[in-house]
């Protein structure tokens, strides 16, 4: 399929939305779907960048007062500056890796098998995480954004940067991460949102240079229609996660990447279905 359908358009943009601020990996379940959908290649590539680019205008939505109060206080309020310096230090890691690695990370990882296998071991990683923060709540030393030192933003910049393996999953990276490194679950939630504006900006303006000749107006309607699509499906979720974190654990997350993994791991190894 060399230009998307409009319900295909759908799906995928639905599916971006759904899962870019969960602990489940976008990427991965983009993939997934765009094999079983059968619309791959490099044009597809370039249509996860615009809808990826829907999702994270519903977080700049979602937060707009208070990326209003760091641009407009970069430069004489310590709070905004602290604010946004840490974003920079925590975004520096997956940058520097990406750039490094993203040539071999592509060719070798991005395929349905092994992002199966990074969602279930990221699984038991969040199932340690959490099984850790409720034996020793001691462990919370943080529980406001605001309170992160640039020290605290740096080991998040270094946990979303394992968030290059598709698979793993870029917010479960920096939340259990973050949790890991003393935030309360709401508080390493909302950093995770927050990083991903400057991280995810840049991902989607990189490849969008280096794909831009693949664009055709013949994709223009698709391209809307999964724009719209990740827009509105990310900016419920985001509104729905922040209200699950302040009663709720990420277990189910866990769980359901288990799942995930493992329906794909052995659909592949009976030959159920053939994974491209």
């Amino acid at each position: 399929m060399d230009h998307p359908t409009l319900l295909v358009s759908l799906i995928l943009g639905i599916v971006e939305g759904l899962t870019e601020f969960l602990p489940v990996s976008s990427t991965g379940h983009l993939i997934v779907a765009g094999s079983l959908l059968g619309y791959t290649g490099d044009r597809a590539k370039v249509f996860e960048i615009v809808i990826q680019a829907g999702a994270i205008l519903a977080v700049c939505w979602e937060y707009r007062a208070r990326i209003a109060f760091a641009v407009t206080g970069l430069f004489d309020n310590r709070d905004a500056q602290r604010f946004a310096a840490n974003l920079l230090i925590a975004f520096m890691p997956a940058a520097v890796l990406g750039l490094a690695f993203a040539k071999y990370i592509k060719g070798w990882l991005f395929a349905p098998v092994p992002v199966a296998a990074a969602s279930v071991i990221g699984a038991f990683v969040i199932l340690w995480a959490e099984r850790r923060q409720k034996r020793s709540p001691s462990s919370i030393t943080l529980d406001s954004v605001d309170a992160m030192t640039w020290k605290d933003a740096l080991k998040v910049g270094i946990a979303q940067a394992f968030a290059l393996i598709p698979g793993t999953s870029r917010s479960g990276a920096t939340i259990i991460g973050g949790m890991l490194f003393g935030l309360s679950r709401r508080a390493a939630t909302e950093f995770s949102f927050f990083l991903a504006i400057p991280t995810l900006l840049a991902a989607c303006a990189y490849e969008f240079v280096k794909n831009r000749h693949l664009l055709s107006a013949q994709d223009l309607h698709g391209f809307a229609v999964g724009f719209v699509a990740a827009f509105i499906s990310a900016f419920l979720c985001v509104r729905w996660l922040i209200r699950y974190v302040s009663r709720h654990d990420f277990l189910p997350f866990a769980w359901y990447r288990i799942a995930f993994g493992a329906i794909i791991l052995i659909t592949a190894w009976a030959g159920i279905v053939r994974w491209e």
